[in-house]
This record gives C-alpha cells, sequence and structure tokens, in this order.
C-alpha cells in the first residue's frame, strides 16, 4: 500500500518531526497520557506496547507514562527513521519497523497495549478490524488495550475525511494521509467483534483543531514562555466539554478502554 509504506511514513517524520510545534505537542502529550493514566487497570505490568512513535520523535510522547508502568516498553513504527530516532534517543526502549496489521510478534506477549491515532490511517475499515485482531491475538487473557483513533461523529473530522485526498493534501489542511475511521457506536461493535470487552469509550482533544495548530505554532515561534502557558491553560480547559452530553461531537478523537476477557 503506497500510502503507507516505510518511504512515505519517514517523509512524514522528517517533516513534522521534532521541535516543529513544541506547544501543540505539549497539549496533546498531556491529554494522551491523562487519558491513558486514567484508563489504566494496572499500575503495573510486565510488557507494554506502543503502536507508533511519532509522538516519542516529536516531543516527550507517552513513553514516560510507559517507561513508569512497564518493565518493559516495545515501540513500533512504520517510519524506519521514527523506529530509529525513538531507539537512540530512549537506550530503555526497544523499537522495531513494523505494520500493526501483522505484527511480528507472538501469541499472548504483552500485558499492555497503548494504540493512540494508530489506526486512522488506512485506506480500508477493514484494516482497522485486521489491525484490532492483530492487537487481540498479541494481548494476554486479561490484559489491556487502550485505543484512541479519530472520532466521525465529530462534524469537522467527518467533514475533512470526506474531502477528497488529493484536495487535501495539496491544501495542506492536513500534511499526512488520514484514513478511515468511525464513530463511538461502530466502534464498540468492531471492538466487541474482535474479541474485546469494552470498559469505557470517551470522547478526549475538544479544543478546535485547526486554530490551535496555527496559535500553538505562531506562539512557538515569536511570543515568550509566559504567553506559552497561558496558551496551553486555555487549551487545556477545552478539555471540560469532555463532561458534556454533546461529548461525542466536539472531541477530536474516540478514546476506548477494552480488555481482553479471561
Amino acid at each position: 500500500m503506497t500510502r503507507l509504506d516505510t518511504q512515505y511514513w519517514d517523509s512524514v517524520q522528517s517533516l513534522m518531526g521534532q521541535g516543529r510545534n513544541p506547544i501543540w505537542r505539549a497539549h496533546s502529550d498531556a491529554i494522551n497520557s491523562a487519558f491513558v493514566l486514567r484508563s489504566l487497570i494496572h499500575r503495573k505490568v510486565g510488557r507494554a506496547l506502543k503502536t507508533d512513535l511519532f509522538d516519542e520523535v516529536a516531543g516527550p510522547g507517552l513513553y514516560p507514562l510507559l517507561q513508569a508502568v512497564a518493565e518493559r516498553v516495545v515501540g513500533i513504527d512504520m517510519s524506519a527513521q521514527a523506529a530509529k530516532h525513538a531507539q537512540d534517543s530512549r537506550p530503555t526502549l526497544a523499537s522495531a519497523t513494523a505494520d500493526v496489521r501483522r505484527l511480528p510478534f507472538k501469541n499472548e506477549s504483552f500485558d499492555l497495549v497503548v494504540s493512540n491515532s494508530t489506526l486512522d490511517h488506512f485506506e480500508q475499515f477493514r484494516e482497522v478490524e485486521d489491525s484490532l485482531r492483530e492487537l487481540h491475538r498479541v494481548l494476554r487473557p486479561g490484559a489491556q488495550l487502550i485505543l484512541t483513533l479519530d472520532n466521525l461523529a465529530n462534524p469537522i473530522v467527518a467533514l475533512r475525511n470526506a474531502l477528497p485526498t488529493a484536495f487535501r493534501r495539496r491544501s495542506g489542511i492536513v500534511p499526512y494521509f488520514v484514513g478511515a475511521t468511525c464513530g463511538p457506536g461502530r466502534l464498540r461493535k468492531v471492538l466487541a467483534a474482535a474479541g474485546f470487552e469494552v470498559r469505557s469509550l470517551e470522547a478526549i482533544l475538544h479544543v478546535p483543531r485547526f486554530a490551535a495548530l496555527n496559535t500553538a505554532y505562531l506562539a512557538g515561534r515569536f511570543a515568550s514562555g509566559k504567553l506559552h502557558h497561558q496558551i496551553l491553560r486555555g487549551m487545556n480547559g477545552f478539555e471540560g466539554m469532555s463532561r458534556w452530553p454533546t461529548r461525542f461531537f466536539t472531541g477530536y478523537y474516540i478514546g476506548a478502554s477494552v480488555v481482553r476477557p479471561p
């Protein structure tokens, strides 16, 4: 699949990597880390798998949290450059170039899998389903998957995904390929079909993304550190919308906490 091969994701990593938008990366890391932390069933596990390493190239990512929770952290990425960079900068991380649809691990190898915005970059939704079955395969009975993916119930996400890929690329609306995804109802069904028991579904990252990305980028280049903190506090304040009845219309991602039944 040409859009999702190693060469393509290497080019994305080079374009979007470390230092490009540190305020936005700090916000994204904070939101994802908070979601993972409140979703964890066990605060100590054996082996943990993270299904991509883009966050760990662009900033601290989720690695500090996973390192504190797991005895061993394994990370994979379609980008060989991302896998190498993450490994070089974190000697205790075991990284590999791999595809979540065909994981190079034995059955029941992990006690925890964290997959944040990995499965929403495939052309066909059946590839999301294939990936979930693979994640189920490598999890031990009773182990946990913590997952986020683009939320199709959000009208902005739905509109973006409805636009032709060529137009999205030329316009710069999204600087990388975005793929098939779903809303919370369908996600609950496909998780159950893959053999998971759904513990909870949430809507996360509610700040208006386009405006926040550009504001954070400009502030990172031209504004003082004090303003950086003020912008971060303002963006974080939008997460209060996760408690509203309309949360799945405003949240950019669906967050799922599921287990492989014993």
